[in-house]
């Protein structure tokens, strides 16, 4: 067992690379499955998310190689249709088994998945899809079984709720479906549209990924390929608003400046500065940060992966803001380690309310999920005095070397061995 011990008060300074998509790569090495062949993958994050999805595809017989951000799996030997469960307990990510499972052997299953405690998170519209392709499905003792005997057959879905994993899952399973299928009120993050040009690389025929209507033409097979992963939108996120809680400047390079427009035009209320490149955003300080009020909502609205982030700067802001979280019942249970630090958050229902404070200070606190263990790094590297971090393994679930990229910038940041007397 890790901590993170963080040494708060110094502005951050410098570049920062970010690392590929981990979203958008867990839906990609899934999909692997469907190439029947090898695949190139650049730019993959080194993350425990990624370690855990690659080690379940070995389970099924696929076999992969790592050098650095490059990931080549070979899933010619896949099979199996049966997850382990001891892998996909593990992660959310792995509900993308279902699909590419399906897809490939008109079979699956998988256990429901595990991850972060956010709140319910249901799967009825993955398995409406999949219903909608001509699969039966049934959930029993906390497995997922699909099965299509007389194969997948193009539909029209459409998704009572916008849901990526069930956009991403739907996807999968249809790209070698027999005819055509048309997927409405989809999501359009772009992680979704990352996982289509993936598949339209290996031979699918994907049209409409990024709006809310996605088209698929069923192919009958698809094949390895090379393929770059798009840079990490929460990642990316996350060290913006560090450079801004630490009043400090850094540039995050390697970006897609349109990914990021949501959290840019919040930043911009609060009074603090961005300058803008081709693959590069510069964050820098203009003095006081100023309140305003953030509304989590699907891409391109604001993510909620960055709500525990944003909720960490209010804090330190001048004035009262209100955050509303519209897409988890429960992602504000964080927000009373925040207080113990001195900021001011009240819940109700799915709104907090933050009324701005001085300064934070130092305390030990335990990482509750993986973005709200990255909102405790921000509310550390900008506190006074010393913070501990447990539960770390939930902030390496997303984020490739975090210390090591916040030392870099000038952060006081070190992990070490946590004894049992800490936890």
């Amino acid at each position: 067992m890790k901590k993170l011990v963080i040494h708060g008060g110094k502005p951050l300074h410098g570049e920062v690379n970010i690392s590929g998509s981990k979203n958008a790569a867990v839906g990609i090495i899934a999909a692997t499955i469907l190439a029947n062949g090898i695949c190139k993958l650049e730019n993959v994050p080194d993350v425990s998310d990624i370690k855990i999805l690659l080690e379940a595809l070995t389970y099924l017989g696929a076999s992969y190689e790592r050098s650095g951000d490059l990931v080549v799996i070979d899933t010619t030997g896949v099979d199996k249709y049966i997850a382990d469960k001891d892998y996909i307990g593990k992660m959310r990510g792995s509900s993308y088994l279902m699909g590419a499972l399906l897809g490939r052997f008109h079979n699956a299953q998988v256990y429901l998945p595990g991850g972060c405690n956010l709140g319910p998170r249901p799967i009825d519209q993955h398995l409406k899809g999949f219903t909608s392709l001509g699969a039966s499905t049934s959930v029993e003792m906390g497995k997922v079984e699909i099965t299509a005997k007389d194969g997948l057959v193009g539909n029209n879905v459409y998704l009572d709720i916008v849901s990526v994993g069930a956009t991403i899952n739907i996807m999968l399973a249809a790209c070698t479906a027999e005819g055509n299928t048309i997927i409405e009120n989809c999501a359009m993050e772009p992680h979704v549209v990352d996982v289509a040009n993936f598949l339209n690389t290996c031979g699918a025929n994907i049209r409409g990924a990024g709006t809310n209507t996605i088209r698929i033409k069923g192919v009958k097979h698809l094949h390895g390929c090379i393929y770059s992963i798009i840079p990490d939108q929460i990642e990316a996120g996350t060290f913006m608003v560090a450079a801004a809680a630490t009043h400090g400047e850094v540039t995050v390079k390697n970006v897609i400046p349109k990914h990021q427009e949501a959290l840019t035009a919040k930043l911009e209320e609060m009074n603090i500065g961005i300058k803008e490149g081709p693959d590069w955003i510069t964050v820098y300080d203009k003095g006081t940060i100023r309140s305003t009020n953030v509304q989590t909502a699907p891409y391109p609205g604001f993510p909620t992966d960055m709500q525990p982030q944003i909720v960490t700067l209010l804090a330190c802001a001048e004035g009262q803001s209100k955050v509303t979280e519209s897409i988890w019942n429960s992602r504000f249970s964080y927000t009373s380690e925040l207080n113990r630090m001195g900021a001011n958050i009240t819940i109700q229902d799915k709104i907090a309310t933050v009324v701005g404070c001085r300064s934070l200070a130092g305390i030990s606190m335990k990482a509750p999920d993986l973005r709200a263990g990255a909102a405790f790094v921000i509310a550390a590297l900008a506190a006074e005095g010393v913070s501990t971090i447990y539960g770390t393994h939930y902030i390496d679930r997303g984020y490739d070397n975090f210390e090591g990229k916040l030392s870099a910038l000038g952060a006081d940041i070190y992990r070490e061995e946590a004894v049992f007397e800490d936890i």
